[in-house]
């Protein structure tokens, strides 16, 4: 499967502009990309665009040489598959239940064996086996993110957008939820980005950043090219210093 590009996509609410003319070079399937910047930058609206939940002014959004504008809204759901920031449910779903949801979402609710199979090994390797007959209105913050990324990956798309998937996840789900995503990028070949705030976790995981500010695109490459340009110190407005870590990884310092 050929990358996700985007090429001049704006966007606003009313009069107030969101997206400015954003274009991302073509990005390679298997590998993850880091969406970053303050907040208000406009990450979770490109997100939306490119999902097609928003309808861009301008601009085009192509996977390979398909312009995803031109798809059907459920063919573009099979494409793209978007877990926003924030998970709700206040029905009376167990965790099982939504999960199956997002593994028939697209073809049809008659639930197979195979169905079953696969929701209880989504739900095993996410780590939240346990959780399999919670009811989703119980659960706390964290364990509700967690099924929101089990949903996710649950599904077989093109393309997965991952807004903060642990914003509200203690370090060591971070880190587990974060190397899970990357591997089931890496695993399917497909496009995956996610939003983070925490730099250091984006330059850990990701293999490619996207600098976002004021619904621009100021920066896009490597982590090692991306967190050492002057556009970072600008657009977060703190000094930054990088050094290596002890596994050749790049630490972000912040002051």
């Amino acid at each position: 499967m050929t990358g996700l590009r985007a090429t001049g996509l704006e966007f606003a609410y009313g009069s107030r502009p969101i997206l400015k003319g954003v274009g991302f070079a073509q990005l390679q399937p298997g590998k993850l990309t880091a969406l970053i910047g303050p907040n208000a930058s406009g990450k979770s609206t490109l997100f939306r665009v490119i999902a097609g939940l928003l309808k861009n002014t301008a601009g085009d959004v192509h996977l390979g040489d398909m312009n995803l504008a031109s798809l059907p809204a459920r063919k573009r759901l099979q494409q793209v598959c978007f877990m926003p920031q924030f998970f709700t449910a206040n029905a009376a779903l167990t965790v099982f239940d939504v999960v199956m949801m997002a593994q028939k979402q697209l073809h049809g609710w008659k639930v197979s064996s195979e169905d079953i199979e696969a929701v209880a090994k989504a739900l095993h390797h996410g780590g939240i086996g346990h959780l399999s007959e919670a009811y989703v209105s119980e659960l706390s913050g964290g364990q509700s993110q967690m099924v929101s990324v089990v949903q996710a990956l649950v599904r077989k798309s093109d393309v997965y957008l991952f807004d903060e998937p642990t914003s509200a996840l203690d370090l060591r789900h971070q880190l587990d939820v974060l190397g899970r995503i990357r591997a089931t990028i890496a695993a399917r070949q497909a496009t995956g980005i996610f939003a983070l705030h925490d730099l250091n976790l984006a330059a850990r995981f990701a293999d490619h950043l996207i600098l976002l500010g004021e619904g621009r695109i100021l920066a896009e490459g490597p982590p090692a090219q991306v967190l050492r340009s002057d556009a970072i110190a600008r657009t977060y407005g703190v000094e930054i210093e990088i050094t290596e870590g002890p596994r050749e990884d790049l630490l972000v310092h912040a002051y």
